[in-house]
């Protein structure tokens, strides 16, 4: 087998794990009440990802306004290629998926979620302990019931996830406040992973030169 794919291939793999315990973390806290569960499922991420997570000081609930329908989000972790965050509605909303450069999926800790997926004539409605997969490029008409939360993982491009994110609040609600709220807890979750890069690097350059001055010295 070609080396590229044996590396694509793991990397899937590594991808599939990682989807795989965030949202088998999730489904632990699946009907209990949605503060306590997702203060829990923080502090759980928080030790698992250390560097990764925002620490509770930066977690701000933020109000999504996209496709019709509106939301809060709690951003916990996101570069440019996944994200992780709470999100549910505390009132009926209902419209458009948006089509992503990303997989995403959803599991729900409380209240019901309903899918009209592209092409077909009847729904699916999930509740607790369900986890919902939106692939890469698809669309879905989606209905959340009131009280409804869920902790939810992406993965792909997620710059362009942006443009459908943000489009309501710009052209239809112009709460620009919100605008800015969304972009400053963006860029913190984006500076907590470049320092964490930066660590990264400078600690494989540290013991780069270390084992080659042992090397010039035996």
């Amino acid at each position: 087998m070609p080396k590229g794919r044996v590396t694509k291939n793991f990397k899937e793999t590594q991808q599939e794990k990682q989807t795989d315990a965030i949202h088998s973390l999730a489904r632990k806290y699946a009907g209990q009440e949605h503060g306590a569960a997702f203060e829990e499922i923080h502090t759980k991420l928080f030790q698992a990802y250390p560097g990764h997570i925002l620490p509770k000081d930066d977690l701000q609930w933020v109000f999504v306004n996209a496709g019709g329908w509106m939301g809060s989000m709690c951003l916990l972790h996101a570069s440019l290629t996944e994200y992780v965050l709470f999100f549910g509605t505390a009132i009926d909303t209902s419209g458009h998926s948006g089509r992503y450069w990303a997989n995403i999926s959803d599991t729900i800790i409380t209240g019901s979620f309903t899918q009209w997926e592209e092409g077909k004539i009847n729904s699916r409605t999930f509740g607790p302990g369900d986890t919902i997969v939106h692939s890469w490029g698809e669309a879905t008409g989606v209905f959340f019931k009131k009280g409804t939360w869920m902790v939810e993982y992406g993965r792909g491009f997620i710059p362009s996830t942006m443009g459908f994110a943000l489009s309501d609040t710009i052209f239809g609600t112009q709460d620009f406040l919100t605008l800015y709220y969304t972009f400053r807890i963006y860029a913190k979750a984006l500076l907590l992973e470049a320092n964490i890069y930066n660590h990264y690097t400078e600690t494989k350059l540290y013991m780069t030169e270390t084992v080659d001055w042992i090397v010039d010295h035996i």
